[in-house]
C-alpha cells in the first residue's frame, strides 16, 4: 500500500492543476469563504486509510473545543445523515476548514477537476460554463486522480474512521494519534 508521500504526490499533481487555473482566473469562485460545496455533500465523505491519517493528524492539532465540536458533528452524521450533509468541519462562522492543510483528495479537487459526461455540481461553476465565460479552462481529470487513490485501501465513511480512533464519547480533546487497525 502506498504511503504519505505518495499521497502528498497527488496533493502536488492537484495543486499544480488549481494553480494553473488560478493564476489565469483571478476570480475563480472557490476561495476561502466560499463554503457553499461543503454544506452540501451529497453524502458522508469516503476517505482512504492515508487520507484519514492525514486528515486524523490535522484534527489532533486543534485546540480540544474545536475538536469537540467537530467530533459532536462526526458523531451525529454517524447516526444518520440528514441531506444535504454539511461537512462536519466547517466552521459555519467563518466558512472555512480548520483542517485545510490536512483536508481530503475530494476537498482539493472539488471545482477544479471533472468526471467526464458527469458535470461540475457546483452551480455557480456550471453557470459560469454555461454562459460561455470559462471556455478557455483545462479542467483537471478526476478519473485519472480516482484510480491513483485506488491504490489507497482500504476506504470507508469518514464516520467509520473517526468512531474507530475515539470510541469513547465522553473523551474530551483530541486523542493522540493511535494506529488502527486496517481491518477495524
Amino acid at each position: 500500500m502506498p504511503g504519505a508521500s505518495s499521497l502528498f504526490e497527488i496533493h502536488a499533481d492537484i495543486d499544480a492543476r488549481v494553480g494553473s487555473i488560478r493564476e489565469h482566473r483571478p476570480d475563480w469562485p472557490c476561495a476561502k469563504g466560499c463554503d457553499t460545496c461543503c454544506r452540501k455533500l451529497a453524502d458522508v465523505p469516503r476517505l482512504t486509510r492515508t487520507e484519514w491519517d492525514l486528515l486524523r493528524e490535522g484534527l489532533a492539532a486543534l485546540p480540544a473545543s474545536q475538536f469537540d465540536e467537530i467530533a459532536r458533528k462526526i458523531r451525529a452524521l454517524a447516526e444518520g445523515a440528514a441531506r444535504p450533509v454539511v461537512c462536519p468541519m466547517l466552521d459555519a462562522a467563518s466558512g472555512a476548514c480548520p483542517v485545510y492543510a490536512h483536508r481530503p483528495v475530494a476537498c482539493r479537487t472539488y471545482g477544479f477537476f471533472v468526471d467526464r459526461d458527469l458535470g461540475l455540481y457546483c452551480r455557480d461553476i456550471e453557470a459560469l460554463v454555461a454562459g460561455g465565460r470559462l471556455e478557455d479552462v483545462v479542467w483537471g481529470n478526476h478519473e485519472a486522480i480516482e484510480r491513483r487513490l485506488q491504490a489507497f485501501e482500504p476506504v470507508r465513511a469518514l464516520t467509520d474512521w473517526f468512531l474507530a480512533w475515539q470510541p469513547d464519547p465522553d473523551l474530551q480533546g483530541a486523542p493522540s494519534c493511535p494506529t488502527i487497525d486496517a481491518a477495524g
